[in-house]
């Protein structure tokens, strides 16, 4: 055979040859290079191969010769002609014609024998969702967006779906139908499309009117060739009823179809693993999502359901650990509800291990930087790959398990972070942090962003409301909760009483609380006449009292001394001493000096630790005031911990606790957020507060969080509280309620920020109304039993029996709604009338008044006594009826209840005239009337109860009685037609706005009733009462309409207020698009108003770098200080520009009808530390700044730490203005300002 020659590739040939893609077998057309083409990527890896080795030169030419970016803004033309004398630039107008290539809508796929495994065919294969990108889409198929957005994400992208909030696309109802059953296109069609009340009949008509009882084609059938005859349809009838209940039903609405099965089908596949864990669940209704976990009977089985678990201890598990592991393993979500070191921990840690075997990643938040610092070092330590991001720092971000604070997540999940993509589980450690009035609401906006595939732990001090919580998170989630609480103390406490102030009497410690949660009267006695003793020999020495509640200096310093002796002398070192003040704390530490607790040995540890610690100091840095007095005391093993301490001084301390060498640490209430630091012995210095607004008692939960740091698992039998009773012993009462008080419940402390409305703004498919609606504070809606109920209202309403309007009854419903109108008004007018002195004086003894009530219409009665409870107040009354209707069976018939309104005709009995006394409450007094009568109450009520009992039943009725009735009787023969009442205004002299306008009101509708024709029908009576059963379905349907809608939302009518300053401002237009104004205060966190006015006003851009940090250093400073600042000129104009600003933002806010006054909004914007924060960004050390100020050393470093991430979010703003001038100015100011001390890196990250 000849070899054919295959001519050269000729211009038009194209040149492709086959890529395989990964291992799936996909194939993709990729041209061959042609000589001196570019070759094309060889590879469909996002970006490309990649880069091998370039050369050199080609790199430096590339990046400083052809790149204009690195020239000179200002000088152009000089710098231009160097550039043009050094490079040649070939103009290539093509390049502008740019543009990236669309994504592919096909790719190919192998088609292979499926015994063999060879290679067959290609076939192509269309991609679906090749257009979605992170601006169009939130769903998780979307393409990932560029690496440098992968952590943070970008606040142009959508976030994820959050979870539960389940938008039904076409495919997923496509789907839906699919899994429900084999559709037949002859058997069980649809007949009425979706929204149409009418569709098609497809039965046929013939076929159904002569079917045999016979059906001859069975009997063919069992010869092959007339098989196919028999129609299909009846095939699938006889299958159809032996597979009837398998299959789930279909249905005329999508909404049906959807709704209800988007949780049974969505969770389809896992259902099958749970199956066993899962108690059965009840139908749909009335589902809990929060499932309470049984803790009390040991487990078991719990080695044989987790043979080869994803983590071990050195331990073995509580019960209630054990529980949440396998429940963890089922990947189900759980809220840990448990004292401190009761041991919650475990559950993260295992989530973390899980992770790492799944190859997911983990996200630990938790509310307080130091403790995510702690734990950073505490999981470093454990599992390895732990990465950390807080506002300053951000360490190994690609790790599988992340530590960040909730604001962080939060950012991450409005920006569409790529993160979220991989994430397995959150961890919310401290969640009872919720309950913070200032950052409450992030965990709320963090849980209901949560994509679905997220499950959640949440951790938490035991809360009384664990249930109801979960139950609210379980609802917006679409998912079970396991809740797991517990109230066991690995180490249990004994809370003493201790009186103690001298040598003498250093051992008056007195038990209140014993370990198994006794509250003692007998310890609490023994205290009281302690202290009594003392101070009687003291008044009978000094012939005064001293009675006041605050104690003196060296008094207290008696009572630490006396203590703390007796404390060491029984070895119940390490104390930790809750003093709330810091000053208090300071003052009480400097008064030990003459105490000295630690042995040589320990000082040589605490000294080298404390050197090295701070060896990265600079040299003057090492000198602070606060960093000598604090070594002094270090040295004999005391220590003081508040936010009034530096930082690094904080975790030298936290550190050297831990370790055991500080004896005695004095420390205000921040020690005790979750910062895993047990003593022996926990002192409260009181038990009073000032929480921001006045003095208090300690909560019982704050109590409990403190002294739950007493007692160290594995080394303590019992946990030591000692409650010093300086000036006199507590209240008993007080006591008792903080100690065994139950913990403050988990409150929403959900409100709108600027910030959330626009995040959500920016995105279509999400409304600001679905996230108010998952908010806990509206988590009271039950929206599933209001569905349930609604569907039932409307059932009964089309079950009714229809109205007949016509002729006579045509103004049936008017006279309905006129008849409710005067029915509500006059309770409204008997309520004001019976609330006010005049009216109550009126119904008195002796008053006569027309009665109607289910036995009485229209009669006339008289008062005989009122009784005296203010709240449902009653009167017992003598009233005339028929002989025979005096017990109150009578016809009293509900339709009858309304005629009085258009009949004012007394009831005149038309037999002989009988009585009876009752008790009236208010509603059945229909009116009071000008008459009085003199009767003897006691008299009748006597006679009358007598003539109750059987044997008196038939005696007349007595002479009162007698005379009273006839009284009544001639009135009503009187004025048949009606009696003249009291006018509420006239008569009672009621002169406010609602009783005058109620009474015209009345009058005008008592009129207008004579008109109606429908009262002559002789069926009136029967559609009346059908009218009004279907009015009162209709009222109680509408209202329920009205709670499921958004309109019933708390926090509406602040939305839309919010919306109108938004608008006002122009961060968004009228249609709710966000503009450039909105796009940029989206990078703010807080004070997101003031700071983007700020930008767009240019008032920093004028300002060097040094003074813009000055003067945006009161967004972070909160606090009121004595010294009266030093600034230039150019900053006190900054400043009153910035207060005019606010003063702006604050009136637009107030006239949109915001509840909070200008002055109040210029109010928190404090400029106590711009002098402090000029010197130290123009490069002063920090020992001459702390001499500037009152503001202690550790809250200076906090603000200009907190400063410093204002700083990088204008930074971020500027660039999407576009001011890249202002842009680096932020970046200069960030700079001078990130230096030695109030930037060095936490000790517990290196």
């Amino acid at each position: 055979m000849d070899r054919i020659n295959v001519p050269p590739s000729g211009p038009m040939d194209l040149p492709l040859s086959l890529l395989e893609m990964g291992c799936s077998g996909r194939f993709e057309l990729i041209t061959h290079p042609l000589p001196g083409k570019p070759i094309p990527p060889q590879s469909t890896l996002p970006h490309g191969l990649p880069p091998t080795s370039l050369n050199l030169e080609t790199e430096v030419d590339k990046q400083f010769l052809r790149d204009p970016a690195w020239l000179p803004v200002h000088d152009t033309d000089f710098a231009f002609q160097q550039f043009l004398t050094v490079s040649q630039r070939k103009v290539n107008v093509d390049s502008l014609l740019n543009c990236a290539p669309s994504p592919l809508h096909s790719g190919l796929s192998v088609v292979r024998d499926p015994t063999t495994g060879m290679l067959l065919d290609f076939t192509e294969v269309l991609t679906e969702n090749t257009g979605l990108s992170a601006k169009n889409s939130l769903s998780l198929q979307r393409q990932p967006g560029p690496p440098s957005e992968s952590l943070r994400g970008s606040n142009t992208n959508y976030p994820f779906l959050p979870g539960g909030m389940e938008e039904l696309t076409l495919d997923q109802i496509k789907k839906k139908s699919e899994l429900e059953e084999e559709i037949d296109f002859e058997n069980g069609l649809l007949r009425v499309p979706p929204g149409l009340k009418a569709g098609m009949d497809f039965t046929d008509k013939d076929a159904k009117l002569a079917k045999p009882e016979v059906n001859l084609m069975s009997l063919l059938s069992t010869t092959e060739d007339f098989i196919e005859l028999r129609p299909e349809a009846e095939k699938e009838e006889v299958k159809g009823r032996d597979e009837a209940p398998k299959i789930l039903p279909r249905t005329n609405s999508l909404e049906d179809l959807g709704i209800k099965d988007a949780v049974s089908s969505l969770s389809s596949p896992e259902k099958g693993k749970d199956e066993k864990s899962k108690p059965t669940e009840k139908p749909e209704e009335n589902k809990k999502w929060a499932i309470p976990v049984n803790i009390t009977s040991p487990c078991e089985d719990f080695y044989k359901r987790i043979p080869n678990p994803a983590f071990k201890w050195p331990f073995e598990l509580d019960v209630f650990q054990k529980q949440a592991v396998l429940r963890l393993e089922a990947h189900d979500s759980v809220f840990v509800a448990a004292h401190t070191s009761a041991g919650k921990t475990v559950v993260a840690e295992y989530a973390i291990a899980l992770s790492q075997k799944h190859m997911t990643r983990t996200i630990y938040t938790s509310p307080i930087k130091a403790l995510s610092n702690q734990k950073f070092r505490d999981f470093k330590n454990t599992f390895g790959d732990v990465g950390l991001l807080t506002g300053d720092v951000q360490l190994s971000p690609e790790s599988s398990c992340l530590i960040m604070t909730t604001e962080i997540l939060r950012s991450m999940l409005y920006n569409g972070s790529e993160v979220i993509r991989d994430l397995e589980w959150v961890i919310f450690d401290e969640v009872h942090y919720i309950n913070d009035a200032e950052r409450g609401v992030v965990w709320e906006e963090v849980l209901i962003m949560l994509p679905d595939h997220v499950s959640i732990i949440l951790l938490s001090a035991t809360v009384p409301n664990a249930l109801e919580f979960s139950e609210w998170i379980g609802r917006i989630k679409k998912r079970h909760i396991y809740v797991i609480s517990t109230l066991k103390r690995p180490v249990p406490l004994e809370h003493y009483l201790y009186t103690g102030n001298s040598t003498k009497t250093q051992k008056e410690m007195f038990l209140l609380v014993d370990a198994a949660g006794n509250f003692l009267t007998k310890g609490y006695y023994a205290a009281v006449d302690a202290k009594k003793e003392r101070t009687s020999k003291h008044a009978q020495s000094f012939g005064t009292k001293n009675t006041s509640q605050n104690t003196s200096a060296s008094q207290d310093r008696a009572v630490w001394l006396t203590l703390l002796h007796f404390l060491s002398q029984r070895q119940q070192t390490p104390v930790v001493a809750f003093t709330f003040s810091r000053t208090r704390c300071d003052e009480n530490a400097r008064s030990l000096e003459s105490m000295d607790l630690t042995s040589s040995k320990e000082k040589a540890e605490i000294q080298s630790f404390f050197q090295k610690s701070l060896s990265r100091l600079r040299g003057g840095d090492r000198q602070l005031p606060q960093i000598l007095l604090m070594r002094d005391l270090l040295k004999r093993g005391v220590a003081v911990h508040h936010s009034g301490i530096l930082p690094i001084l904080k975790e030298v301390i936290e550190m050297l606790f831990s370790r055991g060498l500080v004896k005695v640490l004095f420390a205000t209430e921040t020690f005790a957020m979750g910062v895993n630091m047990p003593a022996r012995t926990v002192v409260f210095d009181s038990i009073r507060k000032h929480d921001g607004t006045g003095f208090r008692n300690l909560l019982p939960g704050e109590y409990i969080q403190m002294a739950g740091r007493a007692g160290r698992r594995g080394l303590d039998a019992t946990g030591t509280v000692i409650i010093l009773c300086k000036a006199g012993v507590h209240e008993m009462a007080d006591l008792h309620v903080m100690m065994l008080g139950k913990p403050t419940i988990l409150q929403s402390q959900f409100r709108l920020t600027y910030t959330m409305i626009l995040n959500l703004l920016r995105v279509e498919a999400l409304h600001v109304t679905d996230m108010m609606r998952r908010s806990f504070s509206e988590s009271h809606r039950d929206t599933q039993a209001h569905e349930k109920r609604i569907s039932q209202l409307k059932q009964t309403l089309s079950s009714l029996p229809s109205l007949d309007t016509e002729g006579q009854l045509s103004d049936l419903l008017p006279y309905y709604h006129t008849v409710t109108e005067l029915q509500t008004t006059r309770e409204i007018l008997q309520r004001a009338i019976l609330e006010s002195v005049n009216g109550l004086k009126t119904l008195s003894v002796g008053r006569v008044v027309v009665v109607n009530n289910k036995q009485h219409l229209n009669a006339l009665g008289v008062i005989l006594q009122v009784s005296s409870d203010s709240v449902n107040r009653t009167f017992t009354a003598l009233i005339i009826c028929e002989k025979g209707n005096e017990e109150g069976e009578g016809k009293g018939n509900d339709n009858t209840a309304f005629s009085h309104l258009y009949n004012t005709a007394l009831f005149i009995p038309e037999g002989p005239c009988s009585h009876t006394v009752q008790k009236l409450k208010l509603q059945d007094i229909s009116a009071i009337t000008v008459k009085t009568l003199k009767v003897i109450p006691d008299r009748i009520i006597d006679n009358y109860n007598k003539r109750q009992q059987p044997r008196f039943k038939h005696d007349p009725p007595g002479q009162a009685i007698s005379t009273a009735t006839q009284e009544l009787l001639r009135l009503v023969e009187a004025n048949p037609g009606g009696i003249a009442t009291l006018d509420p205004v006239n008569d009672l002299q009621l002169k406010s706005v609602e009783v005058v306008e109620g009474s015209m009101r009345l009058a005008v509708l008592r009129d207008s009733l004579r008109e109606f024709n429908c009262i002559h029908s002789p069926t009136f009576a029967e559609q009346f009462s059908r009218v009004k059963e279907r009015m009162s379905v209709q009222e109680e349907l509408d209202k329920l309409l009205f709670l499921v809608s958004d309109q019933s939302l708390t926090l509406l009518p602040e939305y839309h207020q919010r919306i109108k300053v938004l608008q006002s401002l122009q961060y968004i237009d009228n249609s709710g698009a966000v503009q450039l104004k909105g796009r940029v205060a989206c990078q703010i966190s807080s004070h997101e108003l003031l700071l983007t006015e700020l930008l767009f006003e240019n008032v920093l851009s004028p300002l060097a770098p040094e003074e813009s940090a000055a003067l945006l250093s009161c967004l972070v400073f909160t606090q009121n200080t004595q010294v009266e600042p030093h600034i230039t000129n150019t900053l006190q104009e900054g400043i009153d520009r910035v207060l005019s600003v606010a003063r702006r933002i604050g009136e637009l806010q107030r006239d949109c009808g915001i509840p909070q006054t200008a002055e109040e909004f210029v109010g928190q914007f404090k400029f106590g530390l711009t002098e402090v924060v000029y010197c130290w960004a123009r490069g002063m050390p920090f020992a001459e700044i702390a001499q500037l100020t009152d503001v202690q050393e550790g809250t200076v470093v906090r603000c200009i730490q907190r400063l410093d991430e204002v700083l990088k979010e204008v930074r971020q703003a500027a660039r999407i203005v576009g001011d890249s001038v202002l842009g680096s100015k932020m970046e200069k100011a960030s700079l001078a300002i990130r230096r030695d001390i109030v930037f060095t890196a936490s000790l517990y990250t290196h």
